[in-house]
């Protein structure tokens, strides 16, 4: 006779058992997702920053160009859209930006500590606010310029110039400022894509790793260092992360408010100073815990104060604004 079992019921089960059926379901399945790819994303800062032990940063780049042009281009014929888009000038400009981006990011994650660059690197919403006030005339408040302030005061704590504290950083200014750099070209590629109207995503997505390709190759080429076979699967590594985070960090987008969204994406920090702390004896220092708490926390207030300004639209108006990532 084939023996059955029946599930416990609820009064017969531990109270740890209780209290994970109960708890596990409280958190929302895009905060699951985004929460997931932060960790994907952590992953690939790592791989990054292990690849660069050896490799140049620019032959990472060209790598993950490759891997990624190659899963774009097969999405795009796929959908059988116009794989040239229609705004081809701004498309490229995206992809420059993006390049220039991806580039300076790299580069801080061989050169600066896995923590400190995923931090720098999330000013990005601070200077897609400013740009977005000079290039699209969108309205920047005092609560925006209060957040830049607080956040380019975080930066100067990380990075603690000589000038400013006398003893110097033990972080390369060269490097801090690259991290900038790609902060800032990030802001640039967000605002070019809301300047392109009826432009499919995946045609935006395509041309970055495109232009990435035509523009690291005359770069790359004169230091190209034949990876061993390890250092392959590193940077195969890269491109499957990345792949992985971005699936995950669009589904979360899509299922979940921008500001909730927001806060948990700041995962990846946490995830970066775990994985620096374990690989790399890295352990941020007081002024860049306090550095990038205050970057943190001014973009958080600013995303959530654009949440709550867009409700607000949606109330008064009696339309649903669209959550824009």
């Amino acid at each position: 006779m084939k023996a059955t079992s029946t599930p416990l019921p609820d009064h017969a089960a531990t109270p740890s058992e209780q209290s994970a059926r109960h708890d596990l379901p409280s958190v929302p399945l895009g905060l699951r997702y985004m929460a997931l790819g932060a960790f994907w994303f952590s992953l690939m800062s790592l791989l990054v920053k292990v690849a660069g032990q050896r490799l140049p940063s620019q032959e990472i780049v060209l790598v993950r160009a490759a891997i990624t042009f190659v899963l774009s281009y097969l999405l795009v014929r796929r959908t059988g859209v116009n794989i040239w888009g229609k705004n081809r000038r701004l498309l490229v400009l995206r992809g420059l930006l993006g390049f220039t981006a991806l580039s300076c990011f790299y580069y801080s994650l061989v050169h600066l500590p896995l923590a400190e660059a995923s931090i720098i690197q999330y000013t990005n919403p601070i200077f897609t606010a400013i740009l977005a006030a000079l290039l699209l005339r969108e309205h920047m408040g005092r609560w925006d310029v209060g957040g830049v302030l607080v956040s380019f005061l975080g930066v100067l704590l990380i990075a603690r110039p000589g000038f400013l504290f006398g003893t110097g950083s033990q972080l390369s200014p060269f490097a801090v400022g690259l991290a900038l750099t790609g902060a800032l070209c990030s802001a640039g590629a967000y605002v070019t894509i809301r300047k392109m109207t009826g432009e499919h995503p995946l045609v935006i997505v395509f041309y970055l790793p495109l232009v990435t390709l035509v523009a690291t190759v005359p770069i790359a080429a004169p230091s190209l260092i034949w990876p061993t076979p390890i250092e392959w699967l590193v940077l195969a590594g890269v491109g499957i992360t990345t792949q992985i985070a971005q699936v995950y960090m669009t589904r979360g987008l899509q299922m979940e408010r921008a500001g909730r969204a927001t806060a948990v994406g700041y995962l990846q920090v946490v995830f970066a100073a775990i994985w620096g702390a374990l690989f790399f004896a890295e352990f941020p220092d007081r002024w860049s815990l306090v550095g990038g708490a205050l970057i943190l926390g001014s973009t958080l207030l600013l995303a959530e104060r654009g949440r709550r300004e867009r409700a607000h639209l949606a109330q008064s108006t009696g339309v649903v604004a669209p959550v824009k990532a």
